[in-house]
């Protein structure tokens, strides 16, 4: 009866449009008065939930995203990308998908990749003659690229929901091969539609000007070596990196390429406040939703539940697979990894799976569901750019859904894809 009233509560409230925080909140503290516990426990568990150390480089990562999505750098990483790959077929499209991989690794985040990106991408798209429904499609499924890469804040909140025993060093490094993997499947994907649909082929510029395009990005791209370099190396902790990002970043804006002004940087910082806000908020009602499942033995249960199901890791892979594109199609990234890391993780290491590979499992599957309706966030922000409704984007995006998903595939049954890169530096 105390899980119908927790999943119960959650479930109605998620359904008449209440935001995930409370939604979370409230189920708890339904549960909490059910069992006959002190309410004063929700409130303890949501503080505990929050006072984490690591946490600190949330807002830090967020904020130095925030000012490299207005300080320039966007655009000239679009440039360098152009500069390599503009000339294959939909050249635009590739440029898209390659500016992602690059912008993904400074901004860590998959909805600023999308508005940065898309914001220069789909406009440019448009007045060559692309498909309004192309461009979108590309810029939605590689925003998941950012979550991938370091400094990915999914992989920290990851982390800490795994009781903060995981590298987060290990986990930055883990998502490298599988970010680069989609980036790849993403230009087969859009080549594939670019013949299909008769984009042209474009020019290549020549290596000079491939050479004056990086020098004008290398600033920029050297915030990504900064974070992981550091983090890696053990120089500083993923909390360090982060404020290290955030100085970097206003050095760069400001100094170097001189674009940042007063407004600009007020409103990155307005932006991330905003959005540290929610992170935690959601964050810390996770944690109290969280105690409650360890507190009812699910995470027990659902191990014993999937051993009688079958006693193949591949098995139980696919079947938490399956239930996680379900759930990250209805609710959003940052809850879901805080209430299902409990639930899956111990079944995934019951069953001999490495946990920082699950880690880039769960990251990569929740990535997708941003991508789909009815609650993806990443593809409402892209449809908002584009100027395009949900259904003509969702109506033509399967070769990129299909992408994807061949890359969880991969990431999910070869461990090596995630384990190879953080095994060199032990």
């Amino acid at each position: 009866m105390e899980l119908w009233i927790l999943f119960g509560t959650f479930t109605f409230l998620l359904l008449i449009g209440t935001p995930v925080a409370f939604c979370l909140g409230a189920a708890s503290f339904a549960t909490i008065v059910y069992l006959g516990l002190p309410p004063v426990v929700v409130f303890q568990r949501l503080n505990s939930g929050v006072s984490v150390y690591a946490l600190m480089a949330i807002p830090f990562f967020i904020f130095a995203g925030e000012l490299m999505v207005r300080g320039d750098i966007a655009r000239r990483l679009i440039e360098m990308a152009a500069s390599l790959v503009g000339h294959f077929r939909g050249g635009l499209g590739q440029v898209n998908i390659s500016a992602s991989l690059l912008f993904g690794g400074i901004s860590g985040s998959a909805a600023a990749d999308a508005s940065a990106i898309g914001g220069l991408m789909i406009p440019q798209m448009k007045e060559r003659g692309y498909d309004v429904d192309y461009g979108v499609n590309i810029t939605v499924v590689s925003a998941i690229i950012a979550l991938m890469i370091p400094p990915s804040h999914n992989m920290i909140i990851y982390s800490i929901s795994a009781g903060g025993k995981i590298s987060i060093a290990d986990l930055f490094t883990a998502g490298i091969l599988p970010g680069m993997l989609l980036a790849v499947s993403l230009m087969v994907a859009a080549w594939y539609v670019a013949k299909k649909r008769g984009y042209p082929i474009g020019v290549f510029g020549g290596w000079g000007k491939v050479g004056r395009m990086l020098i004008s990005a290398t600033p920029g791209l050297m915030l990504i070596a900064i974070i992981f370099g550091g983090v890696r190396s053990g120089i500083f902790t993923a909390s360090e990196s982060s404020c290290i990002a955030v100085i970097y970043a206003m050095f760069v804006t400001v100094i170097v390429y001189r674009h940042l002004s007063w407004d600009a940087f007020v409103e990155a910082a307005m932006a991330a406040v905003r959005t540290t806000a929610m992170v935690l908020m959601v964050i810390g009602c996770a944690g109290a939703f969280g105690w409650l499942l360890a507190y009812l033995r699910v995470p027990t249960e659902l191990v014993a539940f999937m051993q009688q199901l079958s006693d193949n890791p591949y098995v139980v892979l696919l079947l938490i697979n399956l239930t996680l594109l379900i759930l990250g199609s209805f609710m959003d990234m940052s809850p879901l990894i805080v209430i299902t890391t409990p639930i899956f993780l111990p079944v995934a290491m019951a069953f001999g799976i490495d946990p920082v590979h699950f880690g880039v499992i769960l990251v990569l599957n929740l990535g997708i569901g941003l991508c789909t309706p009815p609650v993806g966030a990443v593809l409402f922000v892209g449809c908002a750019v584009g100027n395009i409704s949900v259904w003509d984007t969702v109506r033509t995006i399967g070769p990129f859904y299909l992408a994807a998903f061949a890359t969880l595939m991969l990431a999910t049954y070869f461990p090596a894809l995630s384990l190879a890169l953080p095994a060199l530096f032990h």
